[in-house]
């Protein structure tokens, strides 16, 4: 190791990732962006037959508020999951988000790509609007 070209006369003591930690030592805490909880409901929400295909955050503001308008599309093969799409352009508009000092302000399906040969696709983009809470 370079420590101990550079400081042949200390001797460093090395550990294990597991020995880094004492034992009962809870784990840091890794917070989960507003964003990223608003993508896992739209997941659980389209099914396990969607396929994410891109997922975009852009800041956004106007007089009173502030949050962010994201981008997600979704890829759906076959028809079963051509079924569960149909189902997810039905219940997005009324579905009731719950995500922690946020607010969803707009959920709509912006783009619709079809084609039904030589196998059913769909192509789903959703646009949807974050409002901080606070």
């Amino acid at each position: 190791m370079w420590l101990d070209r550079l400081f042949p006369a200390l001797p460093f003591e090395r550990k294990s990732q597991a020995e880094a930690l004492p034992t009962g030592t809870p784990h840091p805490r890794v917070r989960i962006s507003p964003g990223e909880r608003l993508l896992r409901a739209v997941l659980a929400l389209a099914g396990p037959e969607a396929e994410l295909m891109e997922h975009g955050e852009a800041p956004w503001a106007s007089v009173t508020f502030a949050g962010t308008r994201h981008t997600i599309v979704l890829r759906y093969e076959g028809w079963e999951a051509c079924d569960a799409a149909e189902t997810l352009i039905a219940a997005l508009p009324e579905h009731e988000f719950t995500i922690p000092r946020t607010l969803v302000a707009d959920a709509a399906v912006v783009r619709l790509d079809q084609k039904l040969l030589p196998e059913p696709c769909m192509t789903i983009e959703l646009a949807l609007l974050l409002l901080d809470d606070a």
